[in-house]
Order: C-alpha cells, then structure tokens, then sequence
C-alpha cells in the first residue's frame, strides 16, 4: 500500500467533529497515541528488561498504526499528501546528512 492509498482509505474512516475543518481533534488523538507507545515501551523496560517479544511487538505495531492514522488525518485536514510530508522530510535529513548536522537540536541545523 502506499501512502496515497493509506491516506484515502484512513480519511473515508474519519468520522469526528467537523472533519475537513478541525486539525486540533486529531493532534490530540496523536499526543495520546504517542502516550501509549511511551506506556509500553516504559513497560517493556521495566518488566522485560527492554526485551521485545512477538506480542509486544504487534501491540507496538497496533499503536503506530493508531498514530498514522491521526498523523494521515491532520495531513488531509492540512490539505497535504503523506507521499510530500515524506519526501519533504527524507530532503530535510538527507540535507542535514550531507552538512554533518543529523546530531544536535534545532529546526534550522
């Protein structure tokens, strides 16, 4: 599946408060998606010593899926194809690769 594909389909199963007019609703579907894959990591850390097992790992991949999900939705609420916020963001790493400034902070490095 690409991008594209994903993005139409996850937008046909958007259903939340004036949808095509609201970024906020599913930024914070997005912040509490991310929550929960912190939870299980931190979980994972301290009940399994970091150690990632097959359950582990599909329930991992159950929450990443929630967030591409939001982040899909705030893309088309944005009027944006996830296929341009990727290749903008392989351009920005590539960019900072080639300078040498992939380590540090900052938006502008």
């Amino acid at each position: 599946m690409t991008f594209e594909e994903y993005q139409y389909k996850a937008r046909q199963t958007a259903i939340y408060p004036n949808v095509g007019n609201n970024y906020i609703y599913p930024s914070f579907g997005l912040f509490s998606e991310a929550g929960e894959v912190a939870g299980k990591f931190k979980k994972i850390m301290r009940d399994k010593n970091g150690v990632i097992d097959s359950e582990d790992k599909l329930k991992l991949c159950y929450e990443l899926g929630d967030i591409l999900w939001y982040i899909s939705n705030i893309a088309s609420e944005l009027d944006t194809d996830l296929d341009d916020i990727a290749e903008i963001n392989i351009a920005k790493l590539f960019s900072r690769k080639d300078r040498g400034k992939l380590q540090g902070s900052g938006d502008d490095r």
